[in-house]
C-alpha cells in the first residue's frame, strides 16, 4: 500500500479518473446492452462498478476526497432506492474504514512527535490500525498506566492533501452533483474546505473533547472518552468498545435502532446547551452503541439502557449560548401555523434577503413537511420519508423547489444546518422511532413558549 499521495498532480489525476470512469463505464454498458443483456441488469452492474471505483479512489486518496465521500454517505437516504443500493455499501465503507498507511510511516510520525523511545509510553501497541479516516488513522494500544487507549496518528501531508482535494472537487461539483439529486454540492465542498485548518489542529480537538468528556462524565446515556495525551499530529484518548453505528444501521434490532436514534438526537440538541459546542461531524463512523454501565462482556450483567459513545471532536461549532433561540422559536411558530410571525422572524435573521418578497403562507407550506418529526410525540424516520422530502424540494418543477431557491442560509447557521441534515440522514438510515419533540422541549431554546419554559425552570429550582 503506498503512502498518502501528496503531489497535487497525482491526486488531481486520480480525482479526474472519477468522471472519466463514469463515462467509460457508460460506454461499457452500451456495449453490454447491444450484446443482449437487459438495461436493468446492465444498469445495476454499471452502478456497482461506479460505486467500487468511488470507494477505491476516495479511500486511497483520504484527505478531502474521503471527507467528501463521508459527507455524501450520510445523505444516501435521500437517493431513490434503485440508485442508492449500489452506492450504499461502498459509501458506508468510508465511514468505518480506508486503506491504511504503511507501518513505517506510522512509526516515523510517532518517533518525530513522541520521541525515539515512543514505545516506552505504551505497554502494548497494535500495528494494524483499528480505523482509518480522512486525515488520520487510529491504533489500539495500552498506555503505560494500563489504560486501553486509541492513538490517532495524522497522515503526513494531510493538510496539503485536504486543500488540494477540495479545490479539485470544486471543479467536479457539477459532475458529482447527480449522486445527491436536489442538493447543491459546491457549498458543501466550500464549507468542508473552511473547516480544514481546525480539523488538522489536534490541540483544538483535544480541548473540545476534554470539555465534552468532563460534562458527560456522569451521564447515564452518553459516553465521551477523555484525552490521555496530545501533541502535534498525535492524539491519545481513552478507548471505548461498542457496536459501530454502521453495524446498527446494517443489522441492528429495532430496540437498538430506536435507542441509538433517541440518544443521537439527545446528544445533538443537549451538547450545545451543556458545553457551548456542537459536534459537527455526525456520520455513523463517529458513534458506538455501548452496553449499560457496569455490564459484562455479554452486555447483560447490569441493569440500565444502552448508551451512546461519541468519537472525533475534530470539527465543532462554537456556540457559547447554545443553539440559537431563533431555531426553536421559528420551529414553534411553524407548528402553531403562525405564517406572518414565522416570515417576520426569517426576514429578521436573514433567511429571506431584503430584496426578496415571498408569500408567508407559501413559506409556511414549504416548512411544515420538513418539521413533521417535531410535531408528533414520536416519529419514525425512514429512507422513504427522506426521499419524499428530497424529491419535493429537489424537483425543479416543484413549487417547493422554486421557493427554496429564494431562501438564504446565513453563514452563522451553515454548520448547524448541515449537522441537523446529516443527523436526520443517520436517523433515516437507522429507521429509528424517536421522541424528538421530547428532546426539543428539554434542550432547544425558544421551542417552548416563555410561560412554559418559566414554569419548568421554577419547578426544577424548587425540586433542587
Amino acid at each position: 500500500m503506498s503512502d498518502l499521495p501528496r503531489k497535487a498532480v497525482t491526486r488531481t489525476a486520480k480525482l479526474a479518473a472519477l468522471p472519466l470512469g463514469f463515462a467509460g463505464r457508460a460506454t461499457w454498458g452500451l456495449g453490454k446492452r447491444i450484446g443482449g443483456k437487459s438495461a436493468e441488469i446492465v444498469g445495476r452492474e454499471l452502478q456497482q462498478r461506479t460505486a467500487d471505483q468511488l470507494f477505491k479512489v476516495l479511500g486511497e486518496l483520504k484527505g478531502g476526497a474521503m471527507k467528501f465521500g463521508q459527507a455524501l454517505s450520510v445523505f444516501e437516504s435521500a437517493l431513490p432506492e434503485e440508485v442508492a443500493g449500489p452506492y450504499r455499501a461502498a459509501l458506508t465503507k468510508l465511514q468505518e474504514a480506508a486503506p491504511p498507511m504503511p507501518t513505517s510511516t506510522v512509526h516515523k510520525v510517532l518517533a518525530e512527535r513522541l520521541g525515539e523511545e515512543w514505545r516506552e509510553l505504551f505497554l502494548e501497541f497494535q500495528e494494524k490500525p483499528s480505523a482509518a479516516a480522512s486525515i488520520g488513522q487510529v491504533h489500539r494500544a495500552v498506555w503505560h498506566d494500563g489504560r486501553d487507549v486509541a492513538v490517532k496518528v495524522q497522515y503526513p501531508g494531510a493538510g496539503e492533501a485536504l486543500l488540494s482535494d477540495l479545490a479539485q472537487l470544486s471543479r467536479f461539483a457539477r459532475l458529482l452533483g447527480p449522486l445527491i439529486p436536489g442538493m447543491d454540492v459546491k457549498p458543501l465542498i466550500t464549507e468542508l474546505r473552511d473547516r480544514v485548518s481546525e480539523e488538522l489542529d489536534y490541540e483544538l480537538e483535544a480541548r473540545a473533547q476534554r470539555e465534552h468528556a468532563a460534562e458527560f462524565a456522569d451521564d447515564p446515556d452518553v459516553v465521551v472518552p477523555d484525552v490521555v495525551h496530545q501533541c502535534d499530529q498525535v492524539l491519545v484518548t481513552e478507548w471505548i468498545d461498542g457496536m459501530p453505528m454502521a453495524d446498527v444501521i446494517a443489522d441492528g434490532t429495532d430496540e437498538q435502532r430506536d435507542r441509538a436514534g433517541q440518544l443521537l438526537a439527545r446528544f445533538l440538541f443537549s451538547g450545545p446547551a451543556r458545553t457551548g459546542l456542537l459536534h459537527a461531524d455526525p456520520h455513523p463512523g463517529n458513534f458506538r452503541l455501548l452496553p449499560p454501565a457496569g455490564a459484562g462482556e455479554d452486555g447483560m450483567a447490569a441493569e440500565g439502557e444502552l448508551r451512546l459513545g461519541v468519537l472525533d471532536f475534530g470539527t465543532v461549532d462554537r456556540l457559547p449560548g447554545g443553539l440559537p433561540e431563533t431555531i426553536g422559536e421559528s420551529l414553534r411558530l411553524t407548528l402553531e401555523g403562525d405564517a406572518e410571525a414565522v416570515y417576520e422572524l426569517l426576514c429578521t435573521e436573514g433567511f429571506v434577503k431584503e430584496s426578496i418578497d415571498l408569500d408567508p403562507d407559501a413559506v409556511l407550506e414549504y416548512l411544515v413537511p420538513i418539521i413533521e418529526p417535531a410535531e408528533a410525540d414520536e416519529f419514525t424516520f425512514s429512507r422513504g420519508w427522506m426521499r419524499t422530502q428530497a424529491a419535493r424540494i429537489g424537483d425543479p418543477r416543484s413549487p417547493a423547489h422554486q421557493l427554496g431557491k429564494q431562501l438564504n442560509l446565513p453563514p452563522a447557521y451553515l454548520l448547524i444546518h448541515r449537522v441537523t441534515l446529516s443527523t436526520i440522514g443517520v436517523l433515516c438510515q437507522l429507521n429509528a422511532t424517536v421522541r424528538l419533540r421530547e428532546e426539543l422541549e428539554e434542550w432547544l431554546p425558544g421551542f417552548l413558549p416563555e410561560e412554559y419554559a418559566y414554569e419548568e425552570e421554577t419547578e426544577a429550582e424548587a425540586g433542587a
